[in-house]
């Protein structure tokens, strides 16, 4: 490259020298034209690595394509124009369409910023090859035609940095046409859909076929495979690109799946250890088996619509079938005859139903025999759920199913004869998935229910979580919230086939995230629920971290080995209150300057009422820091003694010896008069007072006490027994012996055993007590 210092090595003329100076900087060189040089080198060298890099729009031009082939079943059935579309199909539709709106919006943005990029590169291409400063001609001066090698080859990359430029915008300018016409074509069907589905809700409530007297002997088509094969076809369609487009969902309910048979099994695998199996006793489990794959498979069917909670109406259909198909194998060994009966009844009544909606038009046979299976399954229903009554399933489950069950068949036979077809059919179905769903979810409790009974033996066997908590309530509490479960997966389900999940859900949406005001405050409901369950989950967290840390209750049993715990838990518990609290307040939304006046709202409250509370909280602090005594300690306050059995932050808890708990609050115990009688260490002197005549000899009363007390266990055996003359009168002698015990609650059993020995020993030796 040609340099300054080189030009100024060339030998200048007689005629360059006596030339006079020229202010016009394209006959010169000056360091604008290197500074120009450099600055287009750069220029180009950053337009060819960034067109290298490429434009990442290859997954646009896919993603094109199946936007294309998933909304052509919609464009198609739209295409017709008296075709009658069933709501079930419109919702499908409009999830399909609202998926290729979203993904249409990101694809403009991104191709938008892709544009605006490459238009940036074309231009600088065009003003660095506009620039005359780069450009030699013959009137330039010699000295820059020096430069002519480099400013042909600047222009020379110019130009194929200028072509490549143009070829990548040509390209994404024609796809961002592409993506946006297909966007425009998206909306409009959106809403045409939209008009659709307003109309349908409209004929649904408006009668849509003559009445039921006055309807026609046959429909306008009557092959029955032929109307199956096309109310499923669309139908397949849609089930398709849900399956394509929610796979996430379920590979994560497949995990779930497969963490719940592996939890099984290790527990099985685990409860059959000969050093277990004696332990455990007799295993009666209803529906878990050691490889439970049905079990596995009824608890994944169940938990889909949790998973996919925006699913079609065909996808319900399926799962559900598939659950009661999974459900009879399951019966197969474990429901009798007569049961069986009624359980086939309600499988032929769910696909016959099924089918049948599917089919049914204005016919007048058509209508009938839907009416006939309304009635059918009407006392189908009522018999099997008297029966599944005496298998133990909770009424409370059961009634209300029934309830819903026999009053959608009743309506649907009413909506049948005054010709609102498509909700009796609407209802039809949902009454049947209903009922058939009850069953399942029973049966997903039951086998939930066994899979934690297991659990709990293995872990009581291994001293693991369930050894150390109360089993009872916690078997009470997994199935209240099994239940809780179980209804909300019915009334999923149930708003699916009804078609209204989606409005309940938009309605619940808008009503959490609308943005409200309370003076100066603007908050939304989802904060204010966000604030509460935080705050919740935090105080359950403080209240049983003992049992994750694996430290149980506190009993008087003396025969317990005493063990002091110290206060860690319960700062423990301090710092996720703190937390809990912080988190609480960052998910509500309020600004920390707000704040303020929630504190003044607080003082207010302090001063007018709260001050005990508030001394309690902080006596709680000052006695993790300053621990006068430990969970464990045997303290005495005021007329109460006992063993703390927890140290809160507001209150403490002391077991008597009585077996009571005392709540103490933590003021009392800061500012009272306390006495930790375990402080140091468990040692406890205790003294035996009685009288003997005037005229006994003392010495043989101190070797019976002292070979007695050698025998006792919980006496410190490096620190002898005394016996002290504690008083005297004119015919006796009261006597004291004191003893230092290992365990201060082995006091009263050891001062029974040691009487009743003194009190043989002294009949046998004719010692006279008074």
């Amino acid at each position: 490259m040609i340099t300054l210092a080189s030009i100024a090595m060339i030998p200048q003329t007689s005629a360059a020298q006596n030339k006079p100076v020229n202010s016009d900087t394209v006959n010169t060189i000056p360091d604008t034209l290197l500074f120009k040089i450099q600055q287009a080198q750069a220029a180009i060298t950053d337009i060819n690595a960034a067109n290298k890099k490429g434009y990442r729009i290859d997954d646009i031009k896919s993603g094109l394509n199946e936007v294309k082939n998933s909304i052509s079943p919609v464009k198609t059935d739209l295409a017709i124009p008296k075709k009658v579309i069933d709501t079930k199909s419109l919702l499908s539709y409009n999830l399909i369409l609202k998926d290729a709106q979203s993904k249409l919006t990101d694809w403009q943005a991104r191709l938008t910023k892709l544009n605006n990029d490459l238009q940036q590169r074309a231009d600088k291409v065009v003003s660095l090859s506009n620039d005359s400063l780069l450009t030699v001609d013959n009137k330039d001066t010699t000295q820059k035609r020096l430069y002519t090698a480099q400013l042909a080859d600047i222009k020379l990359r110019l130009q194929g940095a200028g072509k490549v430029t143009s070829t990548g915008l040509d390209t994404v300018s024609t796809l961002l046409a592409y993506v946006s016409a297909l966007y425009l074509t998206v909306n409009d069907m959106q809403s045409a859909i939209d008009e659709r589905l307003h109309q349908s809700g409209r004929s649904a409530i408006g009668r849509e076929v003559p009445y039921l007297w006055s309807a026609p002997a046959k429909s306008q088509n009557n092959d029955l495979l032929k109307l199956i094969s096309s109310s499923f076809e669309g139908q397949n369609k849609i089930l398709g690109y849900f399956f394509d487009s929610s796979w996430d969902n379920r590979v994560l309910l497949l995990l779930t799946g497969i963490a719940f048979y592996l939890w099984v099994f290790r527990n099985f695998k685990k409860i059959l250890k000969p050093d277990l199996r004696e332990r455990v006793g007799e295993l009666r489990f209803k529906y878990i088996r050691h490889y439970p794959i049905l079990a596995t498979l009824i608890v994944i069917l169940n938990l889909a619509p949790l998973f996919e909670p925006d699913s079609p109406s065909l996808y319900i259909e399926l799962t559900q079938f598939l659950s009661l198909t999974a459900l009879t194998i399951l019966f197969w060994q474990h429901i009798d005859g007569k049961d069986i009966k009624y359980w086939f009844l309600i499988i032929g009544l769910y696909v016959v139903i099924v089918l049948s909606t599917s089919v049914v038009q204005e016919a007048v046979w058509m209508r009938l025999w839907l009416i006939a299976l309304n009635i059918v399954a009407v006392y189908g229903g009522i018999m099997f759920m008297r029966r599944l009554r005496n298998e133990g399933v909770a009424k409370k489950l059961t009634n209300p199913v029934l309830y819903i069950f026999v009053f959608l068949n009743l309506l649907a036979i009413i909506l049948n004869i005054l010709g609102r077809i498509s909700l009796a059919k609407v209802y039809s179905t949902t009454a049947i998935i209903g009922i058939s769903q009850v069953i399942s979810l029973a049966v997903f409790i039951q086998i939930l229910t066994d899979a934690l009974e297991l659990q709990i033996k293995v872990s009581a066997c291994s001293e693991g979580l369930f050894s150390r908590i109360n089993i009872n309530r916690s078997r009470t509490s997994f199935k209240k919230a099994l239940t809780v479960v179980a209804v909300v997966l019915w009334l999923l389900v149930f708003m699916i086939n009804l078609s209204i999940a989606g409005g309940i859900y938009a309605f619940i949406q808008q009503v959490l995230i609308k943005e409200r005001t309370f003076g100066s405050v603007k908050f939304t409901l989802s904060n204010v629920l966000f604030f509460a369950v935080i705050v919740y989950l935090a105080n359950m967290l403080q209240k049983h971290v003992d049992v994750l840390f694996g430290e149980g209750g506190i009993s008087n049993n003396i025969n317990d080995k005493i063990e002091h715990k110290g206060s860690k838990l319960a700062l423990l518990r301090l710092v996720i209150i703190i937390i809990g609290v912080l988190l609480a307040v960052t998910a509500s939304g309020i600004p920390l300057d707000k704040l303020t006046v929630v504190l003044g709202a607080l003082s207010v409250g302090i001063g007018l009422g709260m001050q005990n509370i508030v001394n309690n909280f902080v006596s709680g602090i000052i006695l993790i820091f300053e621990k006068p005594f430990r969970i464990g300690d045997y303290i005495e306050l005021a007329d109460k003694k006992g063993k703390v059995q927890d140290i809160g932050i507001r209150s403490s808890k002391m077991l008597t010896p009585q077996g009571s708990e005392v709540i103490i609050p933590n003021g009392d115990l800061l500012s009272g008069r306390l006495v930790n009688w375990t402080l140091s260490n468990d040692y406890l002197k205790t003294e035996i007072i009685f009288k003997v005549a005037i005229d006994t000899d003392i010495e043989a009363i101190r070797k019976i006490v002292e070979e007695e007390v050698g025998k006792e266990s919980d006496t410190v055996k490096n620190l002898p027994p005394e016996l002290l003359i504690n008083s005297f009168a004119a015919d006796n002698i009261e006597l004291k012996i004191l003893v230092w015990l290992t365990n201060i609650y082995a006091e009263a059993g050891f001062k029974s055993r040691l009487l009743q020995k003194l009190l043989g020993r002294f009949k046998n030796m004719a010692i006279k007590t008074m």
